[in-house]
C-alpha cells in the first residue's frame, strides 16, 4: 500500500521534479531531459536505500521520464514529421503537467497566506441589530410613544458606548509612571516649610483609582529609600507623610 512521501520540502513527485529543474536553472519549456531524468532516478534510488517506502506516484513519474528520455535518444525519421515538417516534442505533455502543477502550487500558497492573515485577525462578536433594522418606512407607522421609546433606546445605547470608550480607552502615554510621581512628590515638599502632609494631598486626582495606586506605590518606594516616613495611627485611617532630609538627594 503506497502513501504520500514527504522528504525535506518534497511533498510529491512533481514537487521533486520542479525542484530539480529550478535547481539546475532550466526552463520548463526546454528541459534537459537526460540530465533531469538521471537526477530524479538517483534521488529515488537514495530513497529506497534509506528504506523509505517510495509511493507509486514517484515510480510512475520516473517511468514517464525514462520513456521520454528514450524517445529523445531515438533518431527521428521523416514519416514522423507533421504536415509542416516539424517533429512532436516528447516533452510537451510533461511541460503541460508541470505548468499546471506550478499554477496550483502558487494558488495553494496564496490561499495559505490569506488563511494565516485571517487567523491573526480578531472579529467583533455579532450583535443582534434586529431592533434597529427593518423596512425604511417601518417607523412611520409608529405612534408618538413608540417612536419616542425607540429614539430613547438609541440615545441610551449611544451614551453607553461613549461611557465605555471614556472608561477603557487610555493609552500608556496617558498613564503616569512611578518615577514621574516620585519627582512630583519631591517638588511638592520642595516649596513647603512644613515637612508633613496628608497622603491625600499628594494625589492630584482623588477620583482616579489608578492615580491613587501610582501615588501610593511611589510613596512606598520613597519610604524604602528613606526619603519619606509614613504613619497611620489606626486601621483605614489617614496616612501622614513626612519628608526626611534625604528627599532632595539624587
Amino acid at each position: 500500500m503506497s502513501y504520500r512521501v514527504r522528504l525535506n520540502v518534497f511533498e510529491g513527485p512533481f514537487d521533486l521534479l520542479v525542484y530539480l529543474i529550478e535547481h539546475a536553472q532550466m526552463s520548463i519549456y526546454d528541459i534537459r531531459i537526460s540530465e533531469i531524468t538521471d537526477q530524479y532516478v538517483q534521488y529515488i534510488t537514495q530513497m529506497q536505500e534509506a528504506d523509505i517506502n517510495v509511493s507509486t506516484e514517484f515510480m510512475v513519474l520516473a517511468a514517464e521520464l525514462l520513456e521520454i528520455k528514450s524517445k529523445m535518444l531515438l533518431p527521428r525519421s521523416a514519416p514522423e514529421a507533421d504536415a509542416e515538417g516539424t517533429f512532436e516534442d516528447p516533452r510537451t505533455e510533461l511541460v503541460a503537467k508541470l505548468r499546471e502543477y506550478k499554477l496550483f502550487k502558487e494558488l495553494s500558497g496564496m490561499l495559505e497566506e490569506r488563511w494565516e492573515a485571517a487567523s491573526a485577525r480578531l472579529e467583533k462578536p455579532q450583535e443582534d441589530l434586529a431592533r434597529f433594522t427593518g423596512e425604511p418606512d417601518e417607523y412611520l407607522n409608529l405612534d408618538m410613544d413608540q417612536f419616542r421609546s425607540a429614539f430613547e433606546a438609541f440615545l441610551q445605547r449611544k451614551k453607553n458606548l461613549e461611557e465605555i470608550r471614556a472608561h477603557h480607552i487610555r493609552t500608556e502615554k496617558q498613564r503616569i509612571t512611578t518615577e514621574l510621581r516620585m519627582r512630583e512628590i519631591r517638588d511638592f515638599f520642595r516649596g513647603r516649610e512644613e515637612r508633613s502632609a496628608d497622603f491625600r494631598d499628594l494625589v492630584p486626582r482623588r477620583d482616579d483609582r489608578y492615580d491613587i495606586s501610582v501615588t501610593f506605590s511611589s510613596m512606598l518606594e520613597m519610604v524604602r529609600e528613606h526619603r519619606l516616613e509614613a504613619e497611620q495611627k489606626k486601621l483605614f485611617g489617614n496616612i501622614t507623610v513626612t519628608a526626611t532630609d534625604q528627599i532632595f538627594e539624587d
